[in-house]
């Protein structure tokens, strides 16, 4: 099993769970989130200050799947969540243990 955690610009949340829902992905966590990466954020001016804003809104989303179809998901999500501009957003593929459905007793694969 493998856990993919995408964050994307927030607009992109529904073509990417569209796509997903498409490939058979039932579930997945999303939370919003603030970050910055090569962008480092932008300048606003509110009532007539400038202030820079560093943090800017993000969306994570997480998700558990078997191998055989992760870097499928990965691909999807990058091609739903791409505009071509800075600030996209980064996928990561990591290694999952072990998942144990609660309500169950399942393991492994069964569980996600």
């Amino acid at each position: 099993m493998k856990k993919i955690e995408a964050i994307i610009k927030p607009f992109k949340l529904e073509e990417v769970k569209d796509a997903l829902a498409e490939m058979g992905v039932e579930g997945m966590t999303v939370t919003e989130v603030k970050g910055f990466g090569r962008q480092k954020g932008h300048t606003e001016i509110y009532r007539g200050s400038e202030y820079t804003v560093d943090f800017l809104p993000k969306v994570k989303i997480e998700i558990v799947l078997s191998d055989d179809i992760t870097e499928k998901a990965a691909a999807a999500i990058v091609a739903a969540a791409k505009t071509g501009k800075i600030g996209d957003g980064k996928v990561f593929i990591m290694p999952v243990e072990q998942a144990i459905r609660i309500r169950t007793d399942e393991t492994g694969d069964k569980a996600v």
